[in-house]
């Protein structure tokens, strides 16, 4: 990912409000995480994989019980055609009944 571009350099001074890698701090970071990144970003302190090591460790936290779920649908495939079967005939169910009213409310009931 491209972080701040005045960072050509290890020691070049950055500013976070440029780097796209702060928007994710403000939202999976602590503050006294982001205060670090802004202190270390500003003064060369830290290097652009330092900072974004903080936030790749945050995102992958997140990420594990959604990858959790994801692979017992992959190695249950039945379980994944259950489920859109199970939908498929609650959505015709829920279609049938609004299309009931819509022809009553338009005097279109021929049965």
């Amino acid at each position: 990912m491209p972080t701040d571009p005045a960072r050509v350099r290890r020691n070049d001074v950055g500013d976070p409000k440029k780097c796209p890698v702060w928007q994710l701090h403000q939202v999976y970071s602590n503050d006294d995480v982001r205060d670090w990144v802004f202190q270390g970003c500003t003064t060369a302190g830290i290097g652009c994989i330092d900072c974004k090591k903080q936030v790749v460790e945050k995102v992958l936290q997140e990420l594990k019980p959604i990858q959790a779920r994801a692979k017992e649908f992959e190695e249950d495939p039945n379980l994944v055609r259950t489920i859109i079967a199970e939908g498929c005939e609650e959505a015709r169910n829920v279609a049938r009944e609004t299309m009931e009213e819509v022809r009553a409310a338009m005097g279109l009931n021929f049965r």
